[in-house]
């Protein structure tokens, strides 16, 4: 099999996920080469995410390492299935990986959480909003990336649509909501689409008001990503150099309480939407 010259976050997390159920299974390398019937080569290529595995060796693997949780080898196989292209592909070679990460994450997401300091969450900005941020991007970017970047934002929203609608829940700070980007009018029309996208049943929005004073992960944007299984959720963290993605089990239960911490800190959905209509009326 023709060995991948670029790899996807979800990719490089199958291989991840293989070396990690192997190696807790005392399963040598060379062990499982021999019982999937390939060379020690692959088994390294497969754990970096350079080469796919087929869903029958992968349960093979599993079943040689032991390991019994269904919803965590379904999940994986599911990871494993050959390429299909999804609509985040017609931007692949004209926006970073990394983007399209983002929205393959979310895709194959069951729930969504993220916490928002200065920016409004991504699934619920405007157009307007979202234009006024990727026109502050330094250097400038040409008018027609700031297009495609607009285009792939406004199309991972579709998960929040139709039937199967992902589950959403967005703690966003009181900061973020008075941040004029675009100006008044702009931040007017994104806090009214905010209130409307709240009272979607798969979308919650909770408010964190000046007066709850500290919280932990102040100034990050943070998604907390679950997956089919919880050794498959995802955190994503925002940075000046692009998304960072982590996966690491203490990593996962540090940001599992820290989301704990911040919706306990948040007000009510109910109370939520009372404070942002309150925000507007002062514009």
């Amino acid at each position: 099999m023709t060995a991948r010259t670029a790899t996807t976050e979800r990719q490089k997390r199958l291989g991840y996920e293989l070396r990690r159920m192997r190696k807790a299974g005392g399963v040598s390398a060379e062990r499982a080469a021999a019982l999937l019937g390939v060379d020690r080569g692959a088994i390294s290529a497969m754990e970096s995410g350079t080469r796919a595995i087929s869903t029958e060796r992968l349960r093979r693997l599993a079943d040689s390492c032991n390991v019994t949780d269904e919803a965590y080898v379904s999940g994986l196989a599911a990871m494993a299935q050959p390429g299909t292209r999804h609509w985040w592909d017609r931007y692949r070679g004209q926006l970073p990986q990394s983007f399209l990460d983002i929205a393959e994450m979310e895709a194959h997401s069951v729930r969504v959480r993220g916490a928002y300091s200065v920016h409004m969450p991504g699934l619920l900005q405007t157009t307007d909003h979202a234009l006024a941020l990727f026109r502050m991007v330094i250097p400038a970017l040409p008018e027609h990336e700031v297009a495609l970047r607009l285009a792939l934002r406004v199309e991972r929203q579709q998960i929040l649509e139709g039937d199967g609608a992902t589950e959403f829940v967005a703690i966003v700070h009181e900061a973020a909501l008075r941040m004029q980007f675009g100006g008044r009018a702009v931040l007017r029309g994104q806090l009214d689409h905010l209130l409307n996208r709240s009272e979607q049943d798969n979308v919650t929005v909770l408010v964190i008001p000046f007066e709850a004073g500290g919280f932990p992960g102040a100034g990050q944007t943070v998604i907390y990503a679950e997956g089919p299984a919880p050794q498959l959720d995802t955190v994503q963290i925002d940075s000046s150099h692009g998304p960072d993605f982590i996966h690491a089990q203490d990593q996962l239960d540090k940001y599992r309480a820290h989301f704990e911490v911040l919706e306990h800190l948040a007000l009510s959905d109910a109370a939520s939407r009372d404070f942002i209509r309150a925000v507007a009326s002062q514009l």
